[in-house]
Parts: structure tokens; C-alpha cells; sequence
């Protein structure tokens, strides 16, 4: 589907159901939301027409929810203040209301991230203080997309999921909400950075292609066989699905584009380690905020051996990011120095690289306000290069994949034929 027309009809501002207490006005940000950088990350929920609700019932239950929420989740209702603190001041969230020309199994017919951007209440390089804001569009078929950017400063994708979930449960009556903990500052203490503005990550000079791949259930278990190691003395000897996919895409951007024919470039990945468990106490999966950090590795070139090239060694990296990990990067400095000397080199094109992420596994398919579940889940054009996102089909069984590249890497990429044999079709069923 390409082309999509999408026409606001209004804007609105969703404000908490009750005030902030006074002693709660001040929200600080934590030390790794101090290092997270100030961009917004999207999300946009797809739904079919529900025959019970008028579009006018449909819009008042979203507000209503997503007002009370707001007050469980009162930092969002806020604005961003520099580098420091949320000033929780009730000023709400933007709510636009807008309409697609498209019936919505037209879209999902080959759906694409660029054009999924037009779902959003802005751009993600609109630089402002917001910390969430909402679209909810209607398709001429009746149903609709929720389209949310949150500011990526203020919460990461645990914290996202908690509060969206707590949101659709509330839409739906139901009393299985989760009551979200904003000490995270307590755990990480926040830091002063006279000098240090964190990226937006936008590289305005480099033209980003954003493409969409699906790998079905058959194809990763061919490719966690593929990257299995018979090491016996491994805990692990067999990757899991994002370790072996992760692998896979590396690989074939390694070959489709030489990126390692230099052999004075050093290749690096990075993953995201969630801390939530690795922290004292553990287990503080409702703990508000950012409570991941990346870890950079260098792999071998030799990524044929992808379990002891490219798995083994990231496993190693993760394993190593806990409490002391995160201490010793915030009082010596060494998280601002790895990440700009990271860029430099970037830029002088010393190192081969690419960033991962994974959503899988999180509960994005069970945001049902009361019409059901969502048929499908989408991102939208990011701002990074050589980025990749891992996300659950609804099936729950293969993964989709968003990958941004530089537009000349990109089509040496996705013409790949070890690539085109492990993908299968991009489209989505509207049920």
C-alpha cells in the first residue's frame, strides 16, 4: 500500500482525571534517562471496526481511559525540562483525531514504516517537551490505528508496555492494572553534564531506507540450527530466536555490502540489556523509566562461525552489565567516552556496525480497550542508521523485522538471496 492519505479533523489536550499532589510535581530524571537520547519512540496499533461502537463512543472511551491512566501515570501528563527533571504539572497530552482514505486491509496489505509515520501525532524530529502524545485515525472501512510516540528520555519499552496495558485494561473495566514505582533516580542516581547534550539521532546528510522483513517460525528454527554450537561444555549450545536472527542479519550485511573487505575496520554490535533483573532488589518490573543499557561487542569477521563469531561473545558482553557495570560507567565517565568515541569513528567510517533491539516478547498484542485485540502491531520510520528492531508476528511464533540502512546499502541488502530465502510475504490479515 503506498500513498496513503491521512487528514487530521482535530486536536485535542488529554489531561489527568485528578491533580498531581504537589509533592509529586517534580519527577527527576535518572542517570541512564540522562544518557537515553532525546528522541520519540513510535508505536501504532491497528484494530478493526468494532459494529457496537459509534466513532463517537470510541473516541470518548479512549480520552476517558487515557485520562485516568494518566493520573497512575502522571510524568507523561508532564513536560521535559533539559536534562533533569519532569515538571508533572498536568498540562496533559496531545490527542489528534484524523482520517485515512484507505480501508485498513489495503494497508495492511504490504505495510510499510514510512508510510506509518503518517499515523503519528508528529514527527519524530519534532524537538519539544512532550512526553507521550496520541493519533487515533479511522479508516474508510471503520477501523482505526492508535498511533503513540513516548519520549524516549522519560520511558523505555518496559515502562511503555506497562503503562499501555494499564491504559487498554482500564478502557476495558477491568481492575488487573498494574501500580507503576517513579524511583528509578533512587536506584540511579542522576548526574550533572555541564558539556553533554544527548543525540537526537537524526543524520540529516545521509538519505535512511527503512524496510520491513518477516521470518517465519520454519525459518528461524532453520537458522537457531544453523548457529547451534556442539560445544557440550556451552550452558546454551542453542541460540534463542533474536540470538540466532541477530546473527543472520549481520552476516548478510556483512556480505551484501563488503562491509568487512577492509580489513582496518573493526565490527561492533550492539544489543540492549534490560536491568530490571539485575539490579538490588531484582525483579523490579514495575519500576518506571529507563532501566536498560546498551553494550557494544566486537565480533570476529569470520561470521560463518556465527556462535563463537558473533553469539558467544554478546552473551558475554550482556552478562556483564549488572549494578557495578552501571556505577563504574556513571562516576568515571566512561559511558559519554565510549558513545562519542563510538561516533567518531562512525563517521570517519572506521567501524562496521549495527544496533539491535527487541521487542519481542513484550505483551504489545494485549492492548484490548474493549473491541478486541489489535491485528497488527507496527513501528514507523526511525531516526538511526544501522538499526534493527525485532518484533513478535501476532502469532507469537516469527518475527518481524525493521531494519534502517543508508539507501545504497539498503538495496544491495534486500536484494540478498540467502536474505530473500529465509523471508516470506509482508502482508497482514485485517482479522
Amino acid at each position: 500500500m503506498k500513498d496513503v492519505y491521512v487528514e487530521v479533523v482535530s486536536k485535542d489536550t488529554i489531561k489527568p482525571s485528578s491533580s498531581t499532589p504537589d509533592h509529586l510535581r517534580r519527577y527527576t530524571l535518572s542517570f541512564i534517562d540522562q544518557i537515553t537520547p532525546h528522541i520519540f519512540m513510535p508505536m501504532a496499533l491497528f484494530y478493526p471496526r468494532d459494529a457496537d461502537l459509534s466513532n463517537l463512543d470510541l473516541h470518548d472511551r479512549i480520552k476517558t481511559s487515557l485520562s485516568e491512566t494518566l493520573t497512575r501515570f502522571y510524568p507523561l501528563a508532564g513536560r521535559i525540562k533539559g536534562n533533569s527533571h519532569v515538571d508533572c504539572n498536568d498540562e496533559g497530552v496531545l490527542y489528534v483525531e484524523a482520517k485515512a482514505t484507505c480501508t485498513l486491509s489495503e494497508f495492511l496489505e504490504d505495510p510499510e514504516p514510512g508510510e506509518t509515520s503518517k499515523f503519528l501525532p508528529f514527527e519524530l524530529d519534532d524537538v519539544n517537551e512532550l512526553a507521550f502524545a496520541v493519533q487515533v485515525t479511522t479508516f474508510s472501512c471503520g477501523g482505526i490505528v492508535i498511533g503513540l510516540v513516548f519520549a524516549h528520555k522519560v520511558a523505555d519499552a518496559s515502562s511503555f508496555f506497562m503503562f499501555l496495558n494499564s491504559w487498554a485494561a482500564i478502557g476495558r473495566g477491568s481492575s488487573d492494572i498494574t501500580t507503576p514505582r517513579f524511583e528509578a533516580a533512587t536506584i540511579f542516581p542522576p548526574e550533572t553534564f555541564p558539556s553533554y547534550t544527548p543525540s537526537r539521532g537524526l543524520r540529516k546528510k545521509n538519505k535512511i531506507a527503512v524496510k520491513r522483513f518477516v521470518f517465519e517460525s520454519s525459518a528461524i528454527a532453520a537458522l537457531r540450527a544453523k548457529y547451534s554450537t556442539e560445544d557440550m561444555s556451552v550452558e546454551y549450545p542453542r541460540p534463542t530466536r533474536v540470538e540466532a536472527l541477530s546473527a543472520f542479519v549481520f552476516n548478510r550485511y556483512l556480505a551484501a555490502t563488503e562491509a568487512a573487505a577492509d580489513p582496518n575496520k573493526v565490527c561492533t554490535v550492539f544489543h540492549i540489556a534490560n536491568l530490571r533483573s539485575r539490579v538490588d532488589p531484582p525483579h523490579l518490573e514495575n519500576y518506571f523509566g529507563n532501566m536498560s543499557m546498551p553494550t557494544g561487542t566486537v565480533i570476529s569477521r569470520d561470521t560463518e562461525n556465527g556462535f563463537q563469531g558473533i553469539i558467544s561473545p554478546v552473551r558475554d558482553a550482556l552478562k556483564k552489565v549488572d549494578m557495578n557495570h552501571v556505577k563504574c560507567f556513571r562516576e568515571s565517565g566512561a559511558y559519554l567516552k565510549f558513545m562519542t568515541d563510538s561516533a567518531e569513528r562512525f563517521k570517519r567510517s572506521e567501524v562496521v556496525s549495527l544496533a539491535f533491539t527487541s521487542l519481542c516478547r513484550f505483551p504489545a498484542y494485549e492492548a484490548d480497550f474493549g473491541w478486541g485485540k489489535p491485528v497488527w502491531i507496527g513501528s514507523c520510520r526511525l531516526l538511526y542508521q544501522n538499526l534493527v528492531t525485532f518484533f513478535d508476528t501476532k502469532s507469537g511464533d516469527g518475527i518481524e523485522v525493521l531494519i534502517n540502512l543508508d539507501e545504497e546499502e539498503m538495496a544491495k541488502f534486500e536484494a540478498d538471496k540467502e536474505l530473500l530465502d529465509h523471508i516470506s510475504s509482508a502482508k497482514v490479515s485485517a482479522n
